[in-house]
């Protein structure tokens, strides 16, 4: 009985060493601050002489960002008294502004209180006021778009000091086409009266649907050398961050009245023909005329430009090359261009017209449509070189036999000779036809025993093209179902791409339809990809329309690549 009293009494005087061994309290090294900077959570447990175990910091994720953990311990005597406390340090970055709660951790079997922190958004010029190490500006232009307009995105990274190591995000930004335009570019510059580092990335943005575009914002994270640190001498870094602030701009949707020619939004545009001969160079029947056309686009790729080619011309035969294309940058924008070269050659003698080809277009500056042209051309061609000597048409047979009767009498039987040796090329002829003729023939009997194992390759690849067709169709039938306008436009034209691969845009897959109802269904689905025009077709309509495959045109002859022709777009 004594020894269980005296447990009794050992288990009381224990308890407040255990509560105070799990008295846990959790604070911030500051309240408030800016997104894209870091905050120190210190967990202090006191009465903890050694190690704890790590605290679950899963709560915290939903709004920060872990960089880093330790943990740190202490002992004091004050006056004979004896304490010790370990403190758990994490570093955290917020994902957002705005008012973030620290929820409540479990830490050595103790919950922690609940803190309040203030995250304020990126305000570079509060930061280079301040005169801070490191901070990040952001910019787009212009400040509002219209739907398939090129953007410029550019931030910039301001350090002072050396970076060792660091990383920048990559822009995410759903329905948008972005790609980063030319290289990282470095130069120094004066902020708050502090010179800078700065690190500088452009990107251009194509919005595809109208609304208002949200770029969010970007973060960088690196490590830091301060030569006045000496661990710095050993590559030992400081870690830091910033955040470039988060941007909207508003996207218009193409005009109502545009109608069904492309939709080119550029900040300039030009199309010129070259190599047209003027009205002092003499131009020939079976001459050809090498002319080169190209379209430029500044603020546009080269896969949105429409392909290039000449109209049917009377009187003579167009004969195209391979068409070039390329995108390159013009400081932050875009220069898409297409050229292809043609060889006219003329057929008959009398005057040969171009017609003028004409191109819509709208320019994002002024907001107003616009036209490029290439003026109609006309030239006088001349019959072929030695036409104008052919003799005349020949008398009527009686004449000519009336001619001829008086000099065959008139002829020496000595001329004869003559005349007979001449007819010996011709038997030379005879016989060298004869050989041909007999060449060909073994040249067919050796593709007759040949052409069975042609015949399988060929059919081998029909029946892969076949499946590729089938696989696509079944593809753009599914989505049809969905209410995903450009999941239904791609899926659209990879199927048309599958049984005619010269199809490479909406445009040549308009052109290429014979059916007015398809030609229809097209159209709307573009407006439904790039405009806010209501649709009357879509869904299961969509499905319809096409269920029993394309109704393609008859394919006219001298059409070498099947892309729509440039000409003629009429203002």
């Amino acid at each position: 009985m004594k020894r269980l009293v005296c447990l009794c009494l050992l288990l009381c005087l224990a308890v407040p060493l255990l509560v105070r061994a799990t008295d846990v309290q959790a604070t911030l090294d500051r309240s408030s601050m800016q997104l894209g900077e870091t905050v120190t959570l210190n967990l202090h447990v006191a009465g903890a002489s050694g190690s704890v175990a790590m605290p679950d910091l899963g709560p915290l994720q939903q709004d920060f960002d872990i960089l880093g953990r330790s943990q740190s311990s202490s002992l004091s005597i004050v006056n004979g008294k004896r304490s010790a406390e370990l403190v758990i340090g994490v570093v955290l970055r917020p994902k957002h502004a705005g008012t973030l709660t620290i929820p409540s951790l479990a830490v050595a079997g103790a919950q922690t209180a609940p803190l309040t922190l203030q995250v304020d958004p990126p305000n570079p010029a509060a930061a280079a006021a301040l005169h801070r190490n490191l901070f990040m500006e952001a910019e787009v232009t212009p400040q509002r778009a219209w739907v398939g307009q090129q953007l410029s995105y550019v931030v910039r990274l301001y350090y002072r000091g050396n970076i060792s190591s660091g990383a920048l995000d990559t822009p995410q930004i759903d329905g948008v086409q972005l790609s980063q335009v030319g290289g990282d570019l470095r130069y120094d510059a004066v902020r708050g009266g502090s010179q800078y580092h700065v690190i500088e990335r452009r990107y251009a943005l194509v919005p595809q649907h109208a609304g208002t575009l949200s770029i969010p914002s970007l973060g960088f994270q690196g490590e830091a050398l301060d030569p006045n640190d000496p661990d710095s001498f050993f590559g030992v870094g400081t870690s830091v961050s910033a955040s470039a602030p988060a941007l909207s701009v508003p996207v218009q949707a193409a005009p109502a009245d545009w109608g069904k020619a492309a939709w080119l939004p550029a900040r300039a545009l030009s199309l010129t023909l070259s190599g047209w001969p003027d009205a002092n160079t003499p131009v020939r029947v079976g001459q050809p005329i090498n002319l080169t056309m190209k379209l430029s686009a500044t603020g546009l790729p080269f896969e949105a430009l429409p392909a290039l080619s000449l109209p049917a011309l009377q009187g003579a035969t167009v004969y195209p090359d391979q068409p070039a294309t390329a995108t390159t940058n013009d400081g932050p924008w875009l220069v898409g261009s297409r050229q292809r070269a043609f060889a006219v050659v003329p057929e008959q003698a009398g005057t040969l017209t171009l017609p003028a080809t004409t191109l819509r277009w709208f320019d994002v500056t002024t907001g107003q449509a616009q036209t490029a042209e290439i003026p109609a051309h006309s030239i006088t061609v001349l019959p072929a070189a030695g036409a104008a000597a052919t003799p005349p048409a020949a008398a009527s047979p009686a004449a000519a036999a009336s001619t001829a009767e008086p000099d065959a009498a008139a002829t020496p039987a000595a001329a004869v000779a003559p005349a007979a040796t001449r007819s010996v090329p011709w038997r030379a002829i005879a016989l060298a036809s004869l050989l041909l003729w007999l060449l060909s023939v073994l040249a067919w009997w050796l593709w007759r025993r040949r052409a069975p194992r042609g015949a399988v390759v060929a059919a081998a690849g029909s029946n892969a093209s076949s499946d590729a067709a089938r696989r696509a169709r079944q593809a753009f039938l599914a989505a049809a179902r969905g209410s995903d306008a450009p999941a239904q436009l791609r899926s659209l034209l990879a199927w048309a791409q599958a049984e005619r691969p010269s199809i490479q845009h909406p445009g040549a897959l308009h052109d290429a339809l014979a059916d007015e109802t398809q030609r229809r269904a097209l159209a709307d689905l573009q407006r439904r990809c790039y405009g806010t025009t209501a649709s009357t077709a879509g869904g299961d309509d969509l499905a319809e329309v096409f269920k029993r495959g394309f109704a393609w045109r008859a394919v006219e002859k001298g059409d070498d690549d099947g892309l729509p022709p440039l000409y003629p777009f009429k203002l």
